[in-house]
């Protein structure tokens, strides 16, 4: 159990293979995954779908994780190679549950299992993966008849999907160098763009999980530096790039300046409000104000959500809203399962520069209206404890929001304060009106965290 403890984080399964994770545990976790969907009233559907990503341990980790749930009695489509994004579309297409081996963006020696129930109904450690790891520790004993094994590819459908998301009769033939850093996006880029009047270059295209470019992790800024040399190079009018499972999206501007999470969502959320007259619009609470502001701007209703897929989803079934964004470039569609896809928005925002008569530089400005400090981790003993007495200190002088960690708004700037889910660690997002502003306020409350006492 000490060891599921370990792997069993709060939205998917990810550990070092094969000191944390590995065949045994593959098989004991498929098992329970099976039994798992199979008493959910959301169900397995049509079975259990299985993927993986290019990560050479997921060659055995899928098999004994396939085994596991045959021996269920359950069947399983295995789908092979394919990105997160493409496992969430086949569970909705299908009406099955899924799981796909993936390690997103962290380095080659991880491995680890995204999941979800028919529909592409996530599931997280409060919706099904506790009850998963406390299966996996005593697994059930075999069925009488085991399930079956079938393959399907779904990729040439899953592009189709994508690109109905915008009007191929507006596009122009921009030119776009998208990094795909030897992730996941090289699999399901391509066959997205054959289908669209664009110009495209991939770099680091080939699938190989031992990342030999750099790391697939394009919300740090150095694995974008390729991807900006490379635009600036070819004078192309955007550049894409993709974390490992594909799922993210960041984007950089033809004078090579990356575009946050947020500047993607308001950009994304004015494109569908146009579409959508009045309809509702997600973001979570790290989001910079300029997302609720555009929403209410274009007609929209903007809600503010918890950070993670499993609250944005479930908020999305409720609310109805058609679109939810998260600074770390998760994208969710209400006609994509309400499931998360970097591509969708990548055409979605290809598609605001085709009928804009301007570049992406000038385009984004009207969304870019404040200095963001990004995030920034500290290491803390004890997490809670310092958000509490943040709390105290400026206690009385503004609105202070608990909704996910410490949020703190003074008007013109604002925190948010969360502690990491897995290391003592607290993350710091801020915002404030310039940068010089920015810079201040981001010292003033690092002092204070690391203050003693």
């Amino acid at each position: 159990m000490a060891s599921l403890d370990s792997i069993f984080k709060a939205y998917d399964v990810r550990g070092l293979v094969p000191d944390q994770l590995d065949e045994t545990l593959a098989h004991a976790i498929g098992a329970a995954f099976a039994r798992f969907a199979a008493a959910s009233p959301d169900g397995v559907g049509s079975g259990v779908l299985v993927a993986r990503d290019m990560r050479p341990s997921g060659v055995e980790l899928t098999q004994a994780f396939i085994r596991g749930v045959t021996e269920q009695g359950v069947d399983v489509t295995d789908l092979g190679l394919a990105s997160t994004d493409l496992l969430y579309y086949a569970s909705g297409r299908l009406d099955a549950a899924g799981a796909v081996f993936t390690a997103s963006h962290n380095p080659a020696q991880y491995n680890g299992i995204k999941f979800c129930l028919a529909g592409a109904k996530p599931v997280g450690q409060d919706t099904g993966l506790d009850e998963i790891k406390n299966m996996a520790a005593d697994p059930p004993p075999p069925a009488d008849t085991p399930g079956t094994v079938r393959s399907q590819q779904l990729i040439d459908e899953y592009a189709d999907h994508v690109i109905a998301f915008v009007d191929r009769e507006v596009l122009r033939p921009l030119r776009v160098v998208a990094d795909t850093a030897n992730g996941m996006g090289g699999l399901v880029v391509p066959p997205v763009f054959d289908r669209l009047p664009f110009e495209l270059e991939i770099l680091y295209p080939e699938l190989d999980g031992t990342f030999p470019n750099h790391p697939a992790d394009p919300i740090q800024p150095e694995n974008l530096r390729d991807l900006q040399e490379r635009v600036l190079a070819v004078g192309a009018d955007v550049g894409l790039a993709f974390d490992g499972d594909a799922d993210r999206v960041f984007l950089v501007d033809e004078k090579a300046q990356p575009m946050s999470g947020s500047l993607t969502t308001a950009m994304v959320a004015a494109a569908l409000l146009e579409k959508n007259p009045g309809a509702t619009i997600l973001y979570n609470l790290i989001c910079s104000k300029s997302v609720p502001e555009v929403v209410s701007e274009k007609g929209g209703t903007p809600i503010k959500t918890r950070v993670g897929h499993s609250f944005i989803k479930a908020r999305m079934a409720e609310t109805g809203a058609v679109f939810g964004g998260e600074h770390s470039g998760h994208y969710y569609f209400l006609d994509n399962y309400r499931a998360d896809s970097g591509l969708i928005a990548a055409v979605i925002v290809l598609e605001l520069l085709s009928k804009a008569d301007q570049p992406l530089s000038e385009l984004r400005k009207p969304f870019e209206r404040y200095a963001a400090s990004g995030e920034i981790n500290t290491i803390v003993d004890d997490p809670p404890a310092v958000i509490e007495r943040i709390a105290e200190h400026f206690s009385g002088q503004a609105e202070q929001d608990r909704m996910d960690g410490l949020t703190i708004d003074f008007g013109e700037w604002w925190f948010n304060l969360r502690p990491s889910n897995t290391e003592p660690l607290l993350r710091l997002n801020l915002e404030a009106p310039d940068q010089a502003s920015c810079d201040a306020h981001v010292a003033e409350i690092t002092d204070l965290i690391k203050e003693k006492g």
